[in-house]
């Protein structure tokens, strides 16, 4: 075969490959059997290694490209891309549509209604057909290069069915079923994501991931209506969920809303709620967008997926301030994208209020929450074979009598060696928002406390590499790593040193406040210098001067502590009289103080707190959040919020100025409607900080 043969051939195999691929991946058609597919795409790859001057980036050949040597690139969308204002209840539509009428002189909307996959948001880019860039939909403004990736999804064409120049937004998922053949992910979201950011497209193509368009942003000719927008995506090859519907009236909306609630389970994809938008595109252009978010547009969340299971036992976990959790252990069970095998009781009194016993069947429910909880018990499918829970009054862990203080639900260990306390204060101890020293597992620990190397959380940092060789799960290069992580970790900032503490009451926000206090009262100069361990190596890479201004060293913490009243901690604000009192507490008890006196002799080193700067419309607030968070996660965005000069909060009071509400929010929301706390969205929350 010439060259001119060649590549007549192998442009006729391109466009009846992507035609059979068009017509089995988005029109669901079956045209010719897979076998027929394979035999015409291993000609063609024939041809194209034979003639490679006729590769093209187009090919169905080249959807899988080179292992990216590095991190993502940032890319600026060409339109910005927005999140929806957020609808929990049928109320919330009514309220929404009664603002649209109210907005415009037009009230005679119409509307089409989306199903929300529950998966990634994605932005391509079509020049002259043919694809050029896949991006993520970051902050808005810009997001991630993930074209490698994208390209490796079969149902995506690679060139349109028309050489038009569009950007086009839609959601990555992963079928139910490939997610069930798929380990390391807790739900078929968190398994796209993952893999849509794998810097290897071979593992993308692997794993089997689709993708929903549902969005044309810039492009050659805009289409008059939603309802049009789905109809332009198909006829271009774009995938489209076929269960869109146009509605005339509000009334149809509310039912379609109620019966995909109903059977969202039925569908083989996950979905997380109804996307209701205004169909003219007039009239969206018409309503506009407010500072957050379009007005034309919501987003219906279905309700926290509940389950029935069976309530296999009922034990006792034991945590780092000694308290007793009575935990359920579940028949496993699908409960909103994720296997459920345990959900917490709370404490003794929410057993016998709901009366859980052994081998009850229970309804459960995970409500944006990371720990499922038990909703109510099926008393009437009792069989008289369930067992009562008896609360134990010894420690399950080192049997010392098990103690409930007056006035308070948790029961605990009186024991402060119990070797559960002690494992769980050395997990808070080198968690993230404390030391952080990677290395640091529950078996790791188990093995170091059993070979009597460490005692309490300040032998850490004496650990010696021979020590370490003789145990079972270190190698050289693992011992390396934990004792490099572990000198690493000796310089720490005063607020994440006082949370490492673990100290009861006191989180990451308290441990800010006490800090910034702290480093305010007068301490001597003497105790303002570095461990001795560590003096002359800190005094010669700086001068003393500098040293001592960037330090407030345990002595200096003692010192201060030491000459502070309980009144006067309870008076500082944003603490309260349980937080101080627990505070003084722990530095008045003996134990403590020689705790805090071997970490200084250990070379640990304390650095005072930077200043915040804070931000307008964050700073002095108080944030609460609830469900999950799409695009960040809970941990970033209380960062945000806290290096903005704002304030986390557990709970939701009059006091609360925003309540964040993500994915499958939880009594947190509710709460805020009673209180008419303003509540954010995700997008809603990002925008503050634009």
């Amino acid at each position: 075969m010439d060259k001119a043969d060649a590549q007549r051939r192998i442009e006729k195999l391109r466009t009846k490959i992507n035609d059979l691929n068009y017509k089995y991946f988005v029109l669901d058609e079956s045209e010719v059997g897979e076998s027929i597919r394979d035999a015409l795409k291993k000609e063609l790859i024939d041809l194209e290694t034979q003639f490679p001057q006729f590769i093209t980036p187009q090919s169905p050949t080249q959807r899988v490209g080179n292992v990216l040597s590095g991190k993502f690139a940032k890319i600026a969308h060409k339109s910005r891309k927005w999140s929806l204002q957020d609808a929990f209840s049928e109320e919330d539509i009514i309220l929404w549509y009664e603002r649209l009428t109210k907005f415009t002189t037009n009230t005679n909307f119409d509307f089409v209604t989306e199903l929300k996959i529950d998966g990634l948001n994605v932005t391509l880019w079509y020049e002259k057909g043919k694809l050029e860039k896949a991006i993520t939909r970051g902050n808005g403004r810009e997001g991630e290069d993930i074209t490698h990736t994208i390209r490796t999804i079969k149902s995506v064409p690679l060139e349109l069915r028309e050489p038009i120049t569009i950007e086009v937004s839609g959601e990555v998922y992963m079928p139910k079923a490939s997610f069930e053949k798929l380990e390391g992910f807790a739900n078929p979201r968190n398994a796209a994501a993952g893999t849509v950011r794998q810097l290897d497209p071979k593992v993308a193509e692997n794993r089997d991931l689709d993708l929903f368009f549902y969005e044309i942003g810039e492009c050659d000719k805009r289409p008059q209506t939603q309802k049009e927008v789905m109809e332009t995506l198909n006829s271009l090859g774009l995938r489209t969920d076929s269960h869109y519907k146009h509605h005339v009236d509000i009334k149809s909306v509310l039912e379609f809303c109620k019966q995909w609630t109903d059977k969202r389970s039925s569908l083989p994809y996950d979905i997380d709620g109804i996307v209701i938008k205004v169909n003219s595109m007039e009239s969206q252009k018409n309503l506009g967008y407010t500072a957050k978010a379009p007005r034309f547009a919501i987003a219906y969340k279905f309700p926290a997926e509940q389950a029935v299971t069976k309530v296999l036992d009922i034990i006792i976990q034991v945590g780092r301030t000694g308290a007793l959790t009575p935990v359920a252990v579940l028949e496993p069970t699908l409960v909103a994208g994720s296997t459920v095998s345990r959900a917490t009781l709370h404490n003794e009194d929410e057993i016998i209020r709901k009366d859980v016993r052994i081998g009850d069947t229970v309804i459960i429910q995970k409500a944006g929450d990371i720990i499922p909880e038990v909703v109510t018990v099926m008393t009437d499918l009792r069989t008289g074979a369930e067992k009562p829970f008896k609360f134990p009054k010894e420690c399950p862990v080192c049997g010392s009598e098990v103690i409930k203080p007056e006035g308070e639900a948790i029961s605990r260990c009186s024991n402060t060696s119990c070797g559960a306390i002690m494992r769980e204060s050395l997990a808070h101890f080198v968690s993230k928002h404390a030391f952080d020293i990677d290395g640091l597992g529950e078996k790791v620990v188990d093995q170091l406390i059993d070979a009597g190397l460490i005692h309490d959380a300040a032998d850490i940092f004496g650990l010696h590499r021979a020590d370490l060789l003789g145990l079972e799960l270190f190698q050289e290069k693992r011992a390396d790593n934990l004792l490099n992580a572990a000198t690493k970790a000796l310089d720490i900032t005063l607020d994440k040193f006082l949370f490492s503490l673990g100290i009861r009451h006191i989180g990451e926000q308290t441990s800010q406040i006490i800090g910034r206090f702290l480093q305010n009262k007068e301490v001597p100069n003497e105790l303002m210098k570095a461990p001795s361990k560590r003096e002359k190596a800190q005094t010669s890479l700086f001068g003393d001067e500098e040293v001592d201004a960037d330090m407030f060293p345990i002595p200096a913490i003692m010192y201060a502590m030491e000459r502070t009243s309980l009144e006067e901690l309870t008076s500082i604000e944003g603490l309260g009289d349980k937080v101080a009192t627990s505070l003084y507490d722990w530095f008045g008890e003996d134990g403590n103080t020689e705790f805090l006196q071997k970490l200084f002799a250990k070379g640990v080193n304390v650095l005072k707190m930077r200043e915040i700067e804070g931000k307008e419309g964050i700073s002095g607030k108080t944030f609460v959040i609830t469900g999950t968070l799409e695009s960040i996660g809970r941990s970033q965005a209380k960062d945000m919020i806290i290096k903005n000069g704002g304030h986390v909060s557990g709970s939701v009071s009059k006091q609360t100025d925003y309540v964040i509400a993500g994915e499958n929010p939880g009594s947190k929301y509710t709460k805020a409607q009673e209180l008419n706390v303003q509540i954010l969205s995700e997008g809603d929350f990002l925008n503050l900080f634009e």
